[in-house]
């Protein structure tokens, strides 16, 4: 099953007698509520859905900036959604993916068996707009959390050193040039630069299969390698992990990711 969908497709299938339900997940980091731009215009049918409080657990001493929910939690904001087990889902943010793919992952985790991105999210959606707010009947889903395998950061560590650990945030950030939201700046030494920016097209499509393959080929993911994804809290390392996917490739997320990696100041710091 691909991991993407393309709006034309989506388009196709909302037409359909048993269309996928649609998840809103718009967000901006260090924006306004995700809600608010989803008031101002969302795809038809659509079911918001909050980053924030929705696809993220409570922050606390050492746990990172978006801890996973627990699955009490996430599972009742699913049925909340209409989200039931045999019904696909397809996520959507405002284009650049980041939050979309934290729902695609969160779904995935909670063992989810249809859940699609909408490549270009609401910025490349050319059907019908509205403002009006669906009520859908409460869903059936209840997760069962560990699906997908994850990392914590003593994982982390040895496999930068036993594999390919990919750092998906602005190479910047990953050199200790400049570190706008955590508190220490660098990388976990032996990451590998991997912005999940490159990722996408200019006009923020996904590239093709081909492209990412060739782009994580040349990073050093070869056959048989393990491979691991952190970013700055979780987010935006599920777009690489996606991406990662959709070139064949599978990939372990390390939810804490740099900041909770950067809490304990007994973990090693590399920079440069």
């Amino acid at each position: 099953m691909t991991a993407l969908i393309s709006a034309a497709a989506l388009e196709a299938e909302l037409a359909r007698t048993a269309p996928p339900l649609l998840l809103d997940v718009q967000w901006r980091l260090g924006g306004p509520p995700g809600w608010q731009d989803y008031a101002a215009g969302h795809l038809p049918q659509a079911v918001h859905i909050d980053l924030e409080t929705e696809l993220a657990g409570p922050v606390g001493e050492g746990t990172g900036r978006h801890p996973l929910p627990e699955p009490e939690v996430f599972g009742a904001a699913m049925r909340r959604a209409g989200v039931t087990r045999d019904r696909a889902v397809v996520t959507y943010d405002g284009g650049q993916g980041w939050a979309a793919a934290r729902a695609w992952w969160l779904l995935r985790w909670a063992g989810h068996p249809d859940v699609r991105l909408l490549d270009g999210g609401l910025a490349g959606w050319e059907g019908p707009v509205t403002t009006e707010v669906p009520t859908p009947p409460t869903g059936d889903f209840v997760p069962t959390a560990g699906s997908l395998p994850v990392l914590d950061a003593t994982e982390a560590a040895a496999l930068a050193r036993t594999g390919v650990l990919l750092d998906a945030r602005a190479g910047e950030r990953y050199r200790g040039e400049t570190e706008p939201v955590d508190p220490v700046a660098g990388h976990i030494p032996g990451a590998v630069s991997a912005p999940t920016a490159l990722n996408v097209t200019p006009s923020g499509t996904l590239r093709t299969a081909t492209e990412l393959a060739d782009r994580f080929r040349e990073l050093g993911v070869t056959p048989g390698t393990r491979v691991g994804v952190y970013c700055g809290s979780g987010v935006s390392a599920a777009h690489e992990v996606l991406a990662l996917s959709v070139a064949g490739i599978d990939a372990v997320l390390y939810p804490g990711s740099w900041s909770e990696w950067c809490s304990d100041p007994s973990r090693p710091v590399a920079t440069g």
